[in-house]
């Protein structure tokens, strides 16, 4: 099963969701409830909220509990890439217009902190202090991932290890929890969350890193926005961590980050991207994705065996190797 097979499988789940995602950001307030469905008709891949409702397949299976953590998950992840545009100064995502880029950077900033408030109304409705803690501690790390990667822009001394801490903290755990929250919410056994957790954890880290290998050597066509925004924002991602370990190359790159740092114009982001496609840089930026791919796999391995189980490999797979 592919990734459009499983979105067939829970096509009126999703759709449900969807309408409960409109819904929950209505509002009489003009401009709020504009920005905030201009958010929404951006789309988007869904995969926090799929991941919640493959996750509920492992325990007593219900839409209306599971709907709420859907929903709550996707508003978040949604309040942070308006924040995320905001810092980024980034004027397209998926090909539209930003919410910053539309109007401006305070009514991003409200719109983002209206979704964020909207989500924890949402995730209220679900009478579970456990799933309530999880929940903000998740929303907490993505704060602090957020700051990290501030303090890291145009820092050509960082580590791979502050790299991996930072999209942990950004994109790892609110995957995982995705996984962890459905379980939960569907009464799982706890050693069923946990194994859901872990796989979630290991895929959302293969995620992000090929999201970021993506931005270097996919199309502006198929990104949605222009390759190398990464690096031209100051967001110094795994390829180009791996490449300045290159002394061949180290030099030119440096010279080229600093460039971009002061305002130098375009052509050094263009060279910067040749310079790590070149290298090996990308190559062991996948390799290091298909590790954690592998174990999320083996996390699977301790769960029933049910359709859930095979999808949730599949899925691991497509999003690994996925071109967009």
């Amino acid at each position: 099963m592919n990734w459009l097979d499983l979105y067939v499988e829970l096509k009126p789940d999703l759709a449900f969701v969807e309408n409960e995602l409109e819904r929950s950001l209505q509002t009489d307030r003009g401009l709020l409830g504009e920005a905030a469905a201009h958010l929404l008709k951006a789309g988007g891949k869904r995969v926090r909220p799929a991941l919640v409702l493959v996750s509920g397949r492992f325990g007593r299976y219900s839409l209306e509990r599971l709907a709420p953590v859907a929903v709550a998950l996707e508003l978040i992840h949604m309040g942070s890439l308006v924040h995320d545009d905001v810092i980024d100064d980034a004027d397209v995502r998926r090909g539209r217009l930003t919410v910053k880029s539309k109007w401006d950077n305070r009514v991003a900033m409200y719109t983002g902190d209206y979704i964020f408030a909207k989500a924890l109304m949402t995730i209220a409705e679900l009478d579970n202090p456990d799933i309530h803690r999880i929940l903000s501690r998740a929303m907490v790390q993505m704060c602090l991932g957020e700051m990290e990667q501030i303090r890291h822009f145009f820092e050509t001394g960082q580590t791979v290890r502050d790299y991996l801490k930072r999209i942990r903290r950004k994109t790892a755990l609110l995957i995982a929890v995705s996984c962890q929250l459905g379980a939960l919410a569907a009464d799982a056994p706890p050693p069923v969350a946990a194994r859901l957790y872990r796989y979630g954890y290991n895929i959302g880290m293969a995620f992000q890193i090929r999201d970021d290998i993506l931005d270097i050597t996919g199309t502006e066509e198929r990104l949605g926005k222009p390759p190398g925004s990464d690096i031209r924002q100051g967001n110094i991602t795994l390829p180009y961590i791996y490449s300045l370990q290159d002394e061949t190359r180290r030099g030119r790159m440096l010279a080229l980050i600093r460039g971009l740092r002061d305002g130098e114009g375009e052509d050094g982001a263009a060279e910067l991207l040749r310079l790590v496609r070149e290298s090996g840089g990308i190559r062991r930026a996948e390799s290091l994705s298909a590790r954690y791919v592998e174990k999320a796999r083996e996390a699977l391995g301790g769960l029933p065996d049910v359709p859930a189980r095979r999808w949730l490999s599949d899925i691991s797979l497509f999003l690994a190797n996925r071109d967009h």
